[in-house]
């Protein structure tokens, strides 16, 4: 598969998404930047909002506003095209209320279906770095129906995940979170007549050597029917079959990838990498699943 770069020089990458008009909105996570910038066609950088925390995720609703997963500051936020802020929720006070928003995704329902990785960032990470122990700590990943409009928390799908992660929609309506520190896909019945539980879909980790975390971050579908994953420190995508076995691994230019998202013309995936401060374009067979865009009236 080719790969070149859609841009560089960003502070640390995360939550792609892609508009119309080949730009694209991510967050930046590094120290200096916290903001969601939208990169246009050519690659040039365009400050949107400056957050402060430390944004991640980020998804679009129908009406262009743009929803973020804010793990420093333990929110999600929503902002308009021109970066003014619509509305702030922190979470249910009856679980003590978001740790840490990681990614999220607009279901069929038009309802926000957001990862909580399970611990306050300031416990777990140095910099954009793990602490010594980060595997021994208490996790307590989660997984999250959210009412946009009102931002209250409709249900908490799962939770004692060891570092919820990625999200994502199949055209059948399931839903699937990954754990980072597995590496496992689960899957959710979130529209069956039974409360959703977790069942194991797949795993991206190749057997590797070393301390250093290895695990997957976001992941989207593609049209194919199958799972993209973008694994950090392995320097690929992981791409999962509809049976959840490892179809392929399409390699990156950067060892540190955290997310990606489909162009909506064509059938490139742009990826976004921390390690580099870049994102990645990778030509892949097909263009991505149809997102869910709910028009909401905010703002």
């Amino acid at each position: 598969m080719a790969a070149g770069l859609f841009a560089t020089g960003i502070g640390a990458p995360e939550g792609p998404v892609c508009l119309e008009d080949g730009s694209l909105y991510v967050t930046e996570m590094s120290a200096a930047t916290l903001c969601v910038t939208r990169l246009d066609s050519s690659g040039e950088r365009h400050v949107v909002h400056r957050t402060g925390g430390r944004p991640n995720g980020l998804a679009r609703d129908g009406d262009g506003n743009l929803w973020i997963a804010e793990a420093g500051l333990r929110a999600l936020i929503c902002i308009a095209p021109d970066g003014r802020e619509i509305r702030r929720s922190f979470g249910s006070d009856d679980d003590g209320g978001f740790l840490f928003p990681n990614d999220l995704a607009f279901g069929p329902d038009g309802h926000l279906y957001m990862t909580d990785s399970g611990m306050v960032v300031g416990d777990f990470l140095d910099g954009q770095h793990f602490v010594d122990n980060y595997l021994d700590l208490p996790w307590d990943g989660r997984v999250y129906e959210i009412e946009p409009k009102s931002g209250h928390v409709l249900r908490r799908i799962d939770r004692g995940i060891r570092f919820t992660n990625g999200i994502a929609f199949d055209e059948a309506g399931i839903l699937y979170a990954n754990a980072s520190f597995p590496g496992d896909v689960y899957r959710y019945d979130v529209f069956g007549a039974k409360a959703p539980s977790r069942e194991l879909f797949g795993n991206v980790v190749q057997p590797h050597e070393g301390t250093d975390f290895v695990g997957p971050d976001g992941m989207k579908f593609g049209a194919d029917g199958r799972l993209y994953c973008v694994v950090y420190n392995q320097k690929n995508v992981t791409v999962l079959d509809k049976d959840g076995r490892v179809a392929e691994r399409l390699p990156l230019d950067g060892a540190a990838p955290t997310n990606c998202a489909f162009a909506l013309t064509g059938t490139t995936l742009l990826v976004t990498e921390v390690s580099k401060g870049q994102v990645e374009a990778l030509t892949v067979p097909c263009g991505g699943l149809v997102l869910h865009y709910p028009k909401l009236g905010l703002g």
